[in-house]
């Protein structure tokens, strides 16, 4: 039986969700109800893929996380499969552990837009009309903050103002030591003048005696 396909992009990440409708119900035959595998696929990075038990505990962890930085708590998660922990305010370290014994962990880092861009994948997943399961959509009533949220006004401000503050004050010093270093050029080039003018004077004056 030819199994439907689903794919959801976000620029550096694309998701692939793969299944069957749910044909006991006369549902579409576009439609997934029956997840058999998934693949996330980021640029210059393996390959991540696995079945439906997998992909609810993935994204309960890529959503968890997320909300652990949107909230200032420590960002770390962890469980059976996945571990995701902060590196630093550029980079996330994710590791992947299979349940096979004979399977190594796969490391991955990445950054702040691809974290970004995954969870975009999930929430266009989850947000399609053509995808239609009960646990997955309780999870997206579970966790309705994503990533974006991260880069609200508040956090724009506080990170882009000290900045700003300092670029500014440094402005308005730079202008004020300028005009007044123009005005104590223009007051010795009048002293200058004058002493020139007077100068000038006492030779004529000189001359004429």
């Amino acid at each position: 039986m030819l199994q439907n396909k689903l794919l959801f992009n976000q620029s550096s990440v694309s998701f692939e969700i793969i299944g069957l409708p749910d044909y006991s119900n006369d549902e579409n035959k576009e439609q997934i109800s029956i997840i058999s595998q998934w693949k996330l696929m980021i640029i210059d990075k393996p390959l991540i893929e696995g079945n439906f038990e997998h992909l609810s505990s993935i994204m309960e962890a890529f959503y968890n996380y997320s909300n652990f930085l949107i909230n200032n708590e420590i960002a770390f998660y962890q469980s059976n499969l996945i571990d995701i922990r902060l590196d630093n305010f550029l980079t996330h370290n994710i590791l992947l552990k299979s349940a096979k014994k004979d399977v190594k962990p796969l490391n991955i880092i990445i950054g702040n837009s691809v974290l970004s861009d995954i969870i975009n994948c999930f929430d266009q997943f989850n947000s399609s009309n053509k995808v239609r399961n009960v646990n997955l959509k309780l999870l997206k009533n579970n966790q309705k903050k994503s990533l974006l949220k991260l880069f609200n006004k508040s956090k724009i401000s506080s990170i882009l103002f000290p900045p700003l503050i300092s670029i500014f004050s440094l402005f308005i010093f730079s202008s004020i030591y300028f005009y007044l270093y123009d005005a104590d050029g223009y007051k010795e080039k009048n002293v200058f003048l004058n002493s020139l003018k007077i100068s000038h004077s006492i030779n004529s004056i000189n001359t004429i005696l």
